[in-house]
């Protein structure tokens, strides 16, 4: 959900879309149209809003207690807070949190709940959930939490849990996980049919499904991201068999026609966006236009404007920005704190290193090849003195230009990363931590992003940014 919380308005007819308060109206009509009713997710309920960051997740669980979820997974944006705070979080959820492949590695003992049965109706029905690689990103400096995090070691640790607590009363087994769509494919087809999975509820790419997948007889089903739409699947069991012999899916936008809002739970949304809105209703800048990051994936104009003002504070050759990071879809003309830090919630430091033209040209073949570019992989903005050229038919860079001139791999170029990325330069960036400070001379730019972008719109009125063939893919 992301922090999905308020209702927006679209189109001629200025009709209300989304937002938490019509999303639990259509949850309590089917509650009461339905006798037996589940409803789950799968993880990154936080982040992405003010309200989430401003009390660092708190709200949003205090949101979701009111939404009441039979069962949730992790995604790796709860663990932005920290370790510690999740386990905080945790304590303060009034619903179950599944993971069976976290572990606190020193005693070998998992860090979540593994495992959850729910009866409905005399079906007990077994829940499991499973969590990206990008959480042990986010944990590699906690030496304390380990993970078995790897397709196969995550397809083992849902089989010991069936081998151990799935009996012969288990009628429904469903696999919650936060690996994106293709992962979920390929975790499909290493279970175990003896496992008896049967249906996967995904999350992480934000993939939006109008009828689920089938692999390896298991159903997969995503439904997007944020609270303009929920996934439905009306689906009947046999109880001799423990399988299912029917199911409905249905892709259910969320506007005022489906269902009445939660008006006791907008007034409870509205006391927090209240402070919100007296702490943060303030002017940063105004641009000459509005500028949009529609897709991660590609080059936005908002996403070069980022990158641009990190690069002119760092001084360096390239700027490299996660455009992940960037989460709104468009910003301006007008801008305020507010917009501005819904938009650029994440505070990480910015480094900059000396690196090789040869690690350059390493990088964009790495961070632009098509199969990085499917919403699981991690894609970036870049600055304008870059113009990089790649052939998805040849599957390689063709070019990459610094300051008009083609990069030469003896040549030495300042880099500039958010520090998640950096820690984690391997998986990301395809360059190790060896060669990010082979040269020696690294330098802490900032020890606040967020409050860097800040202070350069404050003092940097009417911008004007475009796409400009900074990344072209022929």
């Amino acid at each position: 959900m992301h922090g999905d919380f308020l209702a927006e308005v679209q189109g001629k007819e200025g009709k209300l879309i989304g937002g938490l308060a019509l999303l639990s109206g259509y949850i309590n009509k089917v509650r009461q149209e339905e006798e037996n009713v589940l409803y789950v997710i799968s993880g990154d309920m936080v982040q992405g809003s003010l309200i989430d960051s401003e009390y660092k997740g708190i709200s949003t669980i205090e949101i979701m207690n009111y939404l009441a979820p039979d069962v949730v997974a992790l995604g790796n944006h709860e663990f932005d807070y920290g370790l510690p705070h999740l386990l905080f979080l945790e304590k303060v959820a009034n619903f179950p949190i599944v993971n069976a492949n976290l572990y606190i590695k020193k005693y070998n003992k998992r860090l979540m709940q593994p495992y959850l049965i729910i009866n409905k109706a005399g079906f007990d029905i077994l829940f499991t959930g499973i969590i990206t690689e990008k959480v042990m990103d986010s944990l590699r400096q906690d030496k304390l939490i380990g993970s078995f995090v790897t397709l196969e070691d995550a397809s083992l640790e849902v089989g010991k849990i069936l081998n151990a607590y799935k009996n012969d009363d288990i009628d429904l087994t469903i696999l919650l996980t936060h690996i994106g769509f293709e992962s979920d494919i390929q975790l499909a087809n290493l279970l175990k049919s003896e496992w008896g999975v049967d249906i996967i509820i995904g999350g992480h790419s934000h993939t939006i499904m109008e009828k689920p997948a089938k692999s390896n007889n298991i159903l997969i089903a995503q439904a997007g991201v944020g609270t303009d739409q929920i996934g439905r699947f009306d689906i009947i069991v046999d109880d001799d068999t423990n399988s299912i012999i029917d199911y409905k899916w249905q892709l259910i936008p969320i506007d005022e026609n489906l269902a009445q809002p939660d008006t006791k739970l907008q007034e409870y949304i509205n006391s927090f966006q209240d402070t919100i809105n007296r702490k943060y209703n303030t002017i940063v800048c105004k641009f000459a236009q509005k500028l949009t990051h529609p897709k991660r994936e590609v080059e936005t104009s908002l996403g070069n404007l980022i990158a641009d003002a990190f690069s002119d504070v760092a001084e360096c050759d390239i700027m490299l920005v996660g455009s992940g990071s960037i989460r709104s879809k468009e910003l301006g003309p007008l801008v305020t704190l507010k917009s501005l830090l819904s938009c650029f919630p994440f505070d990480d430091v910015l480094n900059r290193y000396i690196i090789t033209g040869k690690n350059v040209k390493e990088i964009f073949s790495h961070i632009m090849r098509p199969e990085n570019r499917n919403s699981e992989g991690e894609c970036y903005q870049v600055n304008s003195k870059v113009q990089a050229t790649y052939s998805d038919k040849e599957q390689k860079l063709i070019s990459i230009i610094m300051d008009g001139k083609e990069v030469k791999d003896s040549s030495l170029y300042k880099i500039c990363i958010q520090g998640y990325h950096a820690n984690n330069s391997v998986a990301n960036l395809n360059i190790s931590q060896k060669e990010l400070l082979e040269a020696g001379e690294t330098r802490l730019i900032s020890t606040s992003a967020k409050g860097v972008l800040e202070e350069y719109l404050r003092t940097h009125q009417n911008i004007k940014r475009n796409v400009e063939g900074r990344l072209v893919y022929l």
